[in-house]
C-alpha cells in the first residue's frame, strides 16, 4: 500500500504526438512518432494507442496535426474536412473520439469565422487538445475519489480489458478507482482477466498493476464464475466505451458475460467512466454499432495459429450490457444509481427528445 506512479501514454514534443505502443506490451517499452495525421489514424485503427478516452484525446491531437500538415502545405482549410472524416472512421463504437473531434472541428469553424491568421488557428488547435488531455485526467481523478468509497477496506475487485493510464490520458476510469484506493490505504487484491483476444488484461492492465505495485493476480476470461461462486470476488469494476440514454452500456466483449455473473452472484457491478463517454442522443444499447475486428485476432494467440485455417470466427470488439445489471455508474460529476433513463437524464438535466 503507498503512493503509486503516474504513468502517462501519450506526449506532445514540437507538434508531433509521441505514444506508448501497446501492441508490443508488455515485452518491450517503445514509443512511437506520430508526425502526420494519417499516421494518428492508423495508430488508433491498428491499436497501437487503445482506450475509448485516449483515442478521443489522440483524435483531437490528431486533427491538430492534421491541420498543421494543411497550413504547412499551404492548402485550403476546407481540406480539414478530410482530416475529420479519416480520424473519425477509424473505429465506430466508442463515442469519445467522435465527441473530442466534433469538438476540434467546431473550434476550427469558430476560428474560421472570426477570421483567425493560420498559424495561430494551428497553435490554438494545440492548445485545445491539450484542454481535452488534462480534462481527461482530471476527470479520471475525480472518478477514482468518488469510485473508491465503494470498495472494501480489504477485498478482492475483478477488473476487465484496461481501463488505466494506458486507456485515458493518465490515471485510469475503473483502474484508477483501483488505484486510488491502494494510494489510500486499503488491502485489496485485483483479479484480471486476460480478454481474449487481445488480451488487453494480460498484456496491459496486469503491466500497469505491476508497474505501480498493487497485488494482483491473472486470471483465464472463463474462471470469473468459479471465483464469485467461491466467494472470492467482493465487487467488478469495468469502464465503459459508449452509455446510452437509458444507461446501457457498450464495453470490452465479455462485460456482459462478467454483469450476469455478479447479478446472479449479488455481487456489486460498477461502471466507471467521463461523461464525454455518454451518447445522450442514442436511446438504447441495441442502438449502438457494434465493431466487428478481423477473424485472425481469434484464430492466432500471440502471433501463433490455434486454429485450422478453414475454421470460420466471429470477432465481436463490445458487447452490450443493460442498465439493469449495473450497480451505479461513476463519473468525475458524481454517481448515477440506480441507472436508468430517468436518472441519466436527470443527472444531465437532458430535456431532448
Amino acid at each position: 500500500m503507498g503512493k503509486v506512479k503516474d504513468l502517462r501514454p501519450i506526449k506532445l514534443q514540437e507538434r508531433k504526438l509521441l505514444a506508448i505502443n501497446q501492441l508490443l506490451l508488455p515485452k518491450e517499452l517503445k514509443w512511437e512518432t506520430l508526425e502526420t495525421y494519417q499516421q494518428v489514424a492508423k495508430a488508433i485503427k491498428d491499436m497501437v494507442v487503445r482506450g475509448a478516452p485516449l483515442i478521443g484525446v489522440v483524435g483531437a491531437y490528431g486533427f491538430a496535426i492534421g491541420v498543421n500538415q494543411i497550413v504547412s502545405q499551404n492548402q485550403d482549410l476546407s481540406k480539414a474536412e478530410e482530416v475529420y472524416n479519416t480520424l473519425k472512421n477509424t473505429r465506430p463504437t466508442a463515442v469519445n473520439l467522435f465527441w473530442a473531434l466534433d469538438r476540434m472541428w467546431n473550434k476550427l469553424q469558430k476560428l474560421i469565422n472570426n477570421g483567425v491568421e493560420k498559424e495561430t488557428i494551428v497553435e490554438t488547435l494545440f492548445k485545445e487538445a491539450k484542454k481535452i488531455e488534462m480534462e481527461d485526467y482530471h476527470a479520471n481523478r475525480n472518478i477514482g475519489g468518488y469510485g473508491e468509497v465503494f470498495l472494501p477496506e480489504k477485498g478482492n475487485i475483478l477488473t476487465h480489458c484496461n481501463t488505466g493510464a494506458l486507456a485515458t490520458s493518465g490515471w485510469g476510469t475503473a483502474l484508477g478507482i483501483i488505484r486510488t484506493a491502494f494510494e489510500n490505504g486499503k488491502d485489496i487484491k485485483v483479479f484480471v482477466d486476460e480478454t481474449r483476444p487481445y488480451l488487453q488484461g494480460a498484456r496491459l492492465t496486469a503491466w500497469e498493476l505491476e508497474y505501480e505495485g498493487i497485488p494482483h493476480y491473472l486470471i483465464t476470461d472463463n474462471s470469473a464464475g468459479f471465483l464469485m461462486k467461491k466467494g472470492m470476488v467482493d465487487a467488478v469494476v469495468v469502464g465503459a466505451d459508449r452509455i446510452t440514454r437509458n444507461g446501457d452500456v457498450a464495453n470490452k466483449i465479455g462485460t456482459y458475460t462478467l454483469s450476469v455473473l455478479a447479478k446472479e452472484h449479488n455481487i456489486p457491478f460498477y461502471v466507471a467512466a467521463p461523461t464525454s463517454t455518454f451518447d445522450l442522443k442514442t436511446l438504447k444499447g441495441e442502438d449502438i454499432p457494434i465493431e466487428e475486428r478481423p477473424q485472425e485476432e481469434v484464430k492466432t494467440c500471440g502471433g501463433k495459429q490455434i486454429a485450422p485455417d478453414g475454421t470460420q470466427a466471429i470477432n465481436y470488439s463490445f458487447d452490450i450490457t443493460p442498465s439493469s445489471n449495473i450497480t451505479a455508474i461513476i463519473t468525475e460529476r458524481g454517481i448515477i444509481s440506480p441507472v436508468n433513463r430517468e436518472n441519466v437524464e436527470k443527472f444531465f438535466e437532458y430535456k431532448g427528445g
